[in-house]
C-alpha cells in the first residue's frame, strides 16, 4: 500500500504535462526516505529533463539519498538521447530502493534501464500500479507496440442522429462542450479532418477555449482540393497534408505523398513515420466510418444534443454493437465515452 501511494502521487505529477512531452512519454517520480517525501519531479518537455532527475534536483539534502527509496512510474531509460540515462544516475547516487510502475516496451530501454540498476546492487520493484501506469502511457506504449497512433474518434450528433441540417455546417454542441473539446485537442498530440470537412467548415483545429499546445493538423486531402488560404494551412499549428501528389516541406507545412490504395494502412505508416503518437479523428461521417470498419481506434467520443432534431442531412457514423463506458453531463448536451476492444 506505501508504493502504491507514492506511484499514485507520481502520476498525478506525470499527468501536468499531458500534451507537452511528445514525443516522450508522461513520468512522474517521488523520492521518500523514512515515510517522508524528500523529492519530487516530473518530465515537463521533451528536451528537458526527465522525472527523476527533476525529482533528484529537488531533494534539498543529498546526503539523504543512499537511504531514500525513488519510484518512478515508469522504467528509467537506458539510452543517451537529448538527456543522459537516468538509470545510470540512479545507480550512480546509490539508491537504497528503486520502484518502478510500468516496465518500458521501447526497444531502447525493455528491461535495460532495471538491470543497469539491478546489476548495481541496487533492489528493484516492478509492476506496482502496473495497469495505471500503462494507461498512463497509452499513447506511447499504442505507437511503439502497434506501430501507430493511439486514435479517438470524435464527432457531434442531433438527437435524431444527423451530423448537419440539410448537409450544411451546423452548430450542435454547446459553450461547455466546446471548451472540452478544445482541452482535448491540447492534450493530444494531432487532429485529423477529412478533404470535405475542411471544405465545409474551413477549420483552424486549434486550442482557442483551452490551455496548452496547438495540436499537429493532419489534413487528408488526395487531390489537393483545399484552397491554400484556408485556415487549416495558417501558422497557428504545424500541418500534415496526406496526399497523392506530392512530397514537400514548405515551414510549417509538410505534404507527404501515399497511395490511395490501402489508403489507412499508408496514412498509419506515414503518421508513424512523423513519430504521432495519438490523434482525434474530427472528420465527417465518411472517414469516421473508415476507421471504426476497419476497427482501427482506440477511445470514441460521441457528443448529443438531447433538444435538437435536424431531421434531414448527414447521418452520424455507426458504432455497433458498442455501450459507453461513461457519459457525462454537459446541461442539455452529454458526451458517450467508448472504448474499443483491447487486442
Amino acid at each position: 500500500m506505501e508504493h502504491e501511494l507514492y506511484l499514485k502521487r507520481g502520476i498525478e505529477l506525470a499527468k501536468k504535462a499531458l500534451g507537452k512531452t511528445y514525443p516522450n512519454p508522461f513520468v512522474g517520480s517521488v523520492i521518500v526516505h523514512n515515510g517522508k517525501i524528500i523529492g519530487e519531479g516530473y518530465h515537463r518537455k521533451a528536451g528537458e529533463n526527465h522525472a527523476e532527475i527533476n525529482a533528484i534536483e529537488s531533494v534539498e539534502d543529498k546526503s539523504l539519498i543512499p537511504e531514500s527509496t525513488i519510484y518512478v512510474t515508469l522504467e528509467p531509460c537506458a539510452h543517451y538521447g537529448k538527456t543522459p540515462p537516468c538509470a545510470l544516475k540512479i545507480k550512480e547516487l546509490g539508491f537504497r530502493k528503486v520502484v518502478i510502475g510500468a516496465m518500458d516496451s521501447h526497444d531502447k530501454v525493455n528491461g535495460k534501464g532495471k538491470k543497469i540498476i539491478q546489476d548495481a546492487g541496487i533492489e528493484v520493484i516492478s509492476g506496482i500500479l502496473a495497469k495505471e501506469c500503462i494507461d498512463l502511457n497509452k499513447r506511447f506504449f499504442t505507437y511503439h507496440e502497434k506501430k501507430r497512433p493511439y486514435i479517438i474518434l470524435k464527432w457531434a450528433q442531433s438527437a435524431d442522429g444527423f451530423l448537419d441540417k440539410d448537409f450544411k455546417p451546423t452548430a450542435i454542441s454547446n459553450a461547455l462542450v466546446n471548451q472540452f473539446v478544445h482541452q482535448l485537442r491540447a492534450d493530444e498530440h494531432a487532429i485529423l479532418v477529412g478533404t470535405q470537412t475542411a471544405l465545409n467548415d474551413d477549420p483552424s483545429l486549434t486550442v482557442r477555449n483551452g490551455e496548452g499546445v496547438n495540436p499537429v493538423r493532419i489534413l487528408i486531402d488526395l487531390d489537393l482540393k483545399v484552397p491554400s488560404d484556408f485556415k487549416i494551412y495558417n501558422t497557428e499549428a504545424k500541418t500534415i497534408v496526406i496526399n497523392s501528389l506530392k512530397e514537400e516541406i514548405r515551414e510549417h507545412i509538410h505534404f507527404i505523398k501515399i497511395k490511395k490504395g490501402n489508403f489507412i494502412q499508408e496514412l498509419m505508416d506515414a503518421l508513424y513515420r512523423e513519430q504521432i503518437q495519438s490523434v482525434i479523428i474530427e472528420g465527417g461521417r465518411f472517414t469516421l466510418q473508415q476507421f471504426i470498419d476497419g476497427n482501427l481506434w482506440d477511445e470514441a467520443l460521441i457528443i448529443k444534443n438531447e433538444n435538437l432534431k435536424l431531421e434531414n442531412g448527414t447521418e452520424a457514423p455507426e458504432l455497433p454493437g458498442r455501450k459507453p463506458l461513461r457519459t457525462d453531463k454537459f446541461r442539455d448536451n452529454s458526451i458517450e465515452f467508448y472504448q474499443a476492444d483491447v487486442t
